[in-house]
């Protein structure tokens, strides 16, 4: 890729990513200073593997595209904007999936009320409507281990996630993976709705109507040749145009 190219592309990464980070926040979806949002760099000039991750220390609303920090496949920073390094249970977490799933420009993490709460039943994520249907027999589960610090850890995320997009991370949140930035935070504003809905079903103590194997299976193929057609063909996302606009709204700043 040549050199302006590869600035053009390492440019537009970060203001998506700073975009997801601000969106998050603007939806409720954050967790004082901690869960991440990552971004796959282009590879180096001799092959080594970058990452983008948030500062530790910033809230969501306050990472910017200019402040995001590089790092390697190690952890090891190699551009670090704003001082404070990066959060290491972050990178546990973040680094096992990237390096395993070359299909993953982004891995976005939560750790919202009503994701928690989905995580932390049996069951999982009902099919209880369209929204959840989406997701029907597509989300791996990993079971919770303590406070992500272990790297022995990441073989058995890995293992656990095999070639989903959507994992629930029991007793503790939800993993999400894109195609692009966007596709992970879609995903991630999706599965939220969800399990709110889903919380908000079963906590009014009446019968769940669970749609059937047939509609819930049509319904999320419905939903992945959209996703696979906007990952295959690069065209033009007007729900992501759509975010940014609202960005340009309420929160400008994070381009910078």
């Amino acid at each position: 890729m040549p050199d302006g190219a590869m600035t053009d592309t390492v440019a537009q990464l970060r203001r998506d990513l700073a975009a997801a980070y601000r969106l998050i926040a603007h939806y409720g979806m954050d967790d004082s200073i901690y869960t991440h949002i990552s971004a796959r760099m282009p590879d180096g000039p001799d092959g080594e593997k970058r990452f983008l991750l948030n500062p530790y220390g910033l809230r969501f609303d306050e990472v910017t595209a200019s402040n995001l920090v590089t790092i390697d496949e190690t952890g090891a920073v190699v551009d670090d904007p704003y001082g404070a390094g990066v959060n290491a249970a972050g990178f546990t977490i973040h680094s096992a999936v990237h390096m395993a799933r070359h299909d993953a420009v982004c891995v976005l993490h939560t750790h919202t009320v009503a994701g928690v709460a989905v995580s932390s039943i049996k069951e999982g994520l009902l099919p209880l409507n369209q929204w959840s249907a989406q997701f029907y027999d597509r989300i791996a589960f990993h079971d919770y281990e303590g406070i992500a610090l272990n790297l022995a850890e990441r073989e058995r995320i890995v293992a656990d996630l095999g070639d989903k997009f959507v994992m629930l991370l029991r007793n503790h949140g939800t993993l999400l993976l894109g195609r692009s930035v966007a596709e992970a935070l879609k995903l991630a504003l999706n599965l939220e709705r969800s399990c709110k809905a889903q919380v908000a079903a079963l906590g009014m103590g009446l019968t769940p109507v669970v749609l059937p194997h047939e509609v819930a299976e049509h319904t999320a193929k419905q939903y992945a040749r959209a996703y696979d057609k906007d990952a295959e063909t690069g065209r033009a996302d007007p729900e992501w145009d759509a975010f940014l606009r609202q960005l340009d709204k309420v929160a400008p700043g994070y381009k910078d």
